[in-house]
């Protein structure tokens, strides 16, 4: 079997994985434009004999490797995935390459799922002559919320499209070197609002010469919890969040508007379009009540992740393959965090995997999550993360799917 012996391969190149890790740590970079981190992986595969592409909308590119050995039947593709950018904050670790750019950080892992990738490219192309298929490398920008996975399949890099596609996301509060995932929806969809109530300003003093925005923006705020909880099933996994509330500039100043910001969490069409409907409704009518009117913006996000059974069931098979009985996990429920991996599989079967990479021998609880300024990666369970990459690219190349 091509997969067997994975796990010892990758941890080979546990040096050239962990080397372009911190390479991108500590020099992250935002949004659909990440050219320093895609410079340091062409750099790190520049040996190989792969065809890259890019497009002209991001930064993003994808490597293509064409298998040495003539296929039985019809040749098979498969897609491997890892995201390159960083998020807008400051780093609190004290690791010695710690962000070296103020405001930015590797807080959500995509420096380990890049530089998993890269050692999955490198490990393929050694079996290169073994393999039968093409294996593309998508190394892809603009995944915190910039639609990078779109904005590639638009410009037509993924292009013919793979008949599966595979992805990894670290978890820092998971069991070290554990895999997970589930079939069906896996991640939510994700939209983000701006609903700006405005009334009539003036001094702080004579409320009643004024139309208060204020009050009806309160009232909002809590409608909006009473929504989710009465118009929605208690089993639905529906989930509305105001993060910000911005209004007036002085203590004595009656503001002429108010805005609320927030996300709408969902995981299926059927729930996205209904909470955006109530939302709607909802600040139209508790304006009304207040005397305000009310103006709403929704932009829409990630669509739901989904999960094709098939290819669970082809990463659960390599996951106990290379790490036993006790390597694989399965989900109970989604997580309600998006994910634009999501575009890849509205097109194509496929699935993604959340690898555990929490200190080996340590309480995973209480390891800080993804997004934490002080988030802590185990590098010992990277070579894991590779050789799962690169398991399921080629068991899918040489069995296809179950039912195929």
């Amino acid at each position: 079997m091509l997969t067997e012996n994975l796990i010892e391969s990758a941890r080979e190149l546990s040096g050239d994985i962990v080397s372009l890790r911190r390479a991108i740590h500590a020099e992250p970079e935002l949004g659909l434009h990440t050219p320093k981190t895609m410079a340091k992986v062409r750099a790190a595969l520049a040996d190989l004999s792969l065809t890259w592409r890019e497009g002209t909308s991001t930064t993003g590119q994808v490597a293509t490797l064409e298998g040495g050995m003539p296929a039985k039947g019809q040749s098979r593709r498969v897609l491997l995935r890892g995201d390159m950018d960083a998020l807008p904050m400051d780093e609190k670790t004290d690791l010695e390459f710690a962000s070296t750019v103020p405001g930015r950080m590797h807080a959500c892992g995509h420096d380990t799922h890049t530089a998993m990738l890269a050692g999955a490219a490198r490990l393929l192309c050694a079996k290169r002559e073994q393999i039968a298929g093409t294996i593309d490398f998508m190394f892809q920008p603009g995944e915190e919320g910039y639609h990078g996975a779109r904005f590639m399949l638009e410009d037509g890099l993924i292009d013919p499209l793979p008949d599966a596609a595979f992805a990894l996301h670290i978890m820092p509060n998971a069991p070290f070197g554990v895999l997970a995932g589930r079939p069906g929806p896996l991640m939510a969809a994700a939209d983000a609002f701006t609903i700006t109530l405005t009334g009539q300003g003036g001094h702080a003093s004579m409320p009643h010469d004024c139309v208060d925005p204020l009050p009806g923006t309160a009232a909002l705020v809590s409608a909006i919890q009473a929504m989710v909880t009465r118009r929605f099933n208690a089993a639905s996994a529906v989930v509305v969040t105001v993060t910000q509330i911005h209004a007036g500039t002085a203590f004595n100043v009656i503001p002429d508007e108010a805005t609320i910001n927030g996300t709408i969490r969902t995981l299926s069409k059927e729930h996205r379009l209904k909470a955006r409907e109530l939302l709607t409704d909802m600040a139209s009518h508790v304006a009304a009540a207040h005397g305000l009117s009310a103006n709403v913006e929704i932009v829409e996000g990630f669509p739901v992740t989904i999960c094709d059974p098939r290819a669970v069931d082809l990463g659960r098979a390599v996951a106990t393959e290379i790490g036993g009985a006790e390597g694989w996990r399965d989900l109970a429920d989604p997580i309600m965090g998006a994910e634009d991996f999501s575009y890849l599989l509205e097109k194509v079967p496929g699935a993604m995997f959340f690898l555990g990479v929490a200190n080996e021998g340590e309480d995973w609880r209480s390891c800080c999550a993804i997004h934490s300024p002080r988030m802590h990666v185990d590098e010992n369970a990277l070579p894991k993360g590779t050789a799962m990459l690169a398991g399921c690219a080629l068991k899918f190349l040489a069995e296809g799917f179950a039912d195929q």
